[in-house]
This record gives C-alpha cells, structure tokens and sequence, in this order.
C-alpha cells in the first residue's frame, strides 16, 4: 500500500473522520490539570497522566482504616443542563452523590474520579463541568486524581453527555456507621435541609414542567428573581465538614444520605432490625419547590415522600443526650438544621 512523504495512505481513513478527535481530548487535558491540582490534600498529590493513583493512608492519618467506596451519577438533570447551557454546577452533584453516600457510612472522601462520555467532545463544555467536579472535591476534602474522557458518535447525540463518578474514604474500623448496636427507640432523628430537589426525580421534575407549559427559561413560579433552569439546577449539598467531625467524634448513630426512594426507602437502611423511623411531618414546611411540583403536578404525599427529599437532604441519628451538642455544632457549620422526629420500635 502506498503511503504519502508524511507516512498518511491516500484516501485512508483517520479517528478524526469516525468521529472521535484525539487532539481535542489532549487539550481538555491540558484544561483540567490545574484543576485537578487544586484539589490536592494530604496523602495524594492529584497529578493526572498515569495510568492510576496512588494514595497514602498514612500521611492521611489513618492507621486501622477500612476503605469505602461508593459510584452514582447525576441523571436526567444532565438534559437540563444540556437544553440549556447551565453545564457549571452538575460536577457538583457528581462529587455530592457520591461523597454524601460515603458520609453515612462514617467515611472521610479521600479521592474521587470521574467518568464523562459525550457523542462529540466541546472542550469548554467539557471543562465547565470538570471545574464544578473540582469544586465540589474541594467542599468535600477529596482529591480529584483522574478520570476517563469518551468520545463515541455512534453512542450519544452530538451535544448529548453523561456523567459517573467514583469516591475512595476510609473509616477507622471503630468508626463505622451505623452504629446499629447503639440504637434505641427515642433516638432523635435530626435533619440537615436540602438546597432543593439535589440530583433525584429529576424525570419527573422535567414532566411537571411540560405539563404546566414553562420553558427553561421563564421565571420560576416558586422562587424570585431566578429562571425555572437555574432555580433547578442548584447543586447538591455537601454535607461532609459539617457532619465528619460528628462522626469522628462518636456523636452520631447513624446517617442517612436521602437520595432516591426519598424519606421512606432511605433512613430504613440506616437503623436496626425492629426499628423505625417516626417523622414529625410538622417539625418542617415542605420548601416552595416542592410544593409547586405537587401542585403543578398532581402529585400524592406519598409519591413525593418516596420520590424527593422534601427539603432533608441528610438525617442522622442521634443519643437524646446528644442532641444540644449536634444540632449546636452543625449550626455553627452553616447548617440548616432541626428535629424531625425519633426513632421508634417497628
């Protein structure tokens, strides 16, 4: 076969041609290491190029630590953000779904990594989004230390990406949450409020819209001074330098990142065999986005108790005697916090 000075053969095909631009990936590369840099914390020192990571636990300062892990995504919400341009804030919720979960098991988040996969690759797209993915491992004390970056046609829409990350914590082996040894019926259930819907029930989210006409860009009927798009695209709340130190310090018994399956599916995970969790449906307003999704959608209480976070984005568990001290530490924190109920036998 018979090859150009340049070494290129005559009508031969290229990656470029099938769709796939390796000189863009390099450069959204390039973008993101300082990026990942920022990240940096003790025990890794967030380089990307290797093939892999390393992490050390004990310049961490962990001795007997047991390793968690956890891996979500940020779903439908991702049209949102493709419909309209507002890419900034989902690498927020990416860290978020995956950082709060590790939380509930006591864990601190000590490096992330993410996967983003796209029908044609835009850099500055690309970029925004990796940048919310740092801010977020920034709130959360994770090291960002790679990722994997798919260009696939014959997979998605052109404009069309999805999103999954992965966060490494560990946990000291007497640290470990639950405690479900240490729960009694009377615990107190305590709540941490949500920033609004987080990354859950976005499908439904994006039908209730349809069915009451709004574009993305109208002004939200529940919220001033903001579009239907940005109200919801607030990101996720991270919960980890408010509630970690909790746990480090033994004053928690459980908690419960309230993702899918909302209120009801979620704090049943994190108690006892023969106990319950007894909600004071009146300790909290719902929040006007939920109400206005109820509304506009005809939606059941318990449809949306099992769907939302009805404004708890985390719930934890929590000695009666212990109650004054958390609910004092996580205000301090920045915390919207409050009593929502007990535990009970059942």
């Amino acid at each position: 076969m018979s090859q150009s000075p340049d070494g290129s053969i005559p009508n031969g095909l290229t990656y470029a041609q099938a769709g796939v631009d390796i000189d863009a990936g390099a450069a959204l590369v390039e973008r993101i290491k300082p990026l990942a840099k920022s990240t940096r914390r003790p025990g890794a020192d967030a380089a990307l190029g290797g093939f892999g990571a390393l992490f050390d636990l004990k310049a961490a300062g962990y001795e007997d630590a047991l390793l968690v892990s956890t891996t979500d995504g940020v779903g439908t919400k991702l049209k949102i953000a493709i419909e309209t341009g507002l890419h900034d804030t989902v690498g927020v919720d990416l860290v978020a779904m995956c950082v709060n979960d590790l939380l509930a098991q006591g864990a601190e988040p000590l490096l992330f990594l993410d996967y983003f996969a796209t029908g044609k690759l835009d850099v500055e797209a690309a970029a925004r989004v990796v940048a919310g993915i740092a801010e977020g491992c920034r709130q959360a004390g994770a090291a960002l230390v790679g990722g994997e970056t798919a260009e696939m046609p014959s997979m998605y829409a052109r404009d069309d990406y999805d999103l999954a990350g992965f966060c490494v914590g560990a946990v000291d082996r007497g640290g470990v949450l639950p405690n479900l040894r240490a729960q009694r019926p009377g615990d107190v259930l305590i709540a941490l409020a949500s920033s609004g819907p987080h990354s859950n029930g976005y499908s439904l989210i994006r039908r209730v819209v349809a069915r009451a006409g709004l574009d993305w860009t109208d002004p939200a009927p529940f919220e001033a001074g903001v579009t239907v798009a940005e109200a919801l695209m607030r990101p996720t709340r991270i919960y980890v330098s408010s509630v970690l130190p909790l746990a480090k310090a033994g004053k928690i018994k459980g908690g419960a990142h309230i993702t899918g399956g909302g209120l009801i599916e979620n704090p049943p995970r994190v108690l006892a065999e023969g106990l319950t969790a007894r909600f004071d449906w009146n300790a909290w307003t719902l929040p006007p986005v939920f109400q206005w999704l109820q509304a506009a959608g005809g939606i059941s209480e318990l449809e949306m108790r099992r769907t939302f976070n009805c404004g708890i984005g985390f719930l934890l568990v929590v000695a009666p005697d212990r109650v004054g001290d958390v609910l004092a530490a996580l205000l301090d924190a920045g915390e919207a916090a409050f009593v929502c109920g007990e535990v009970g036998r059942g």
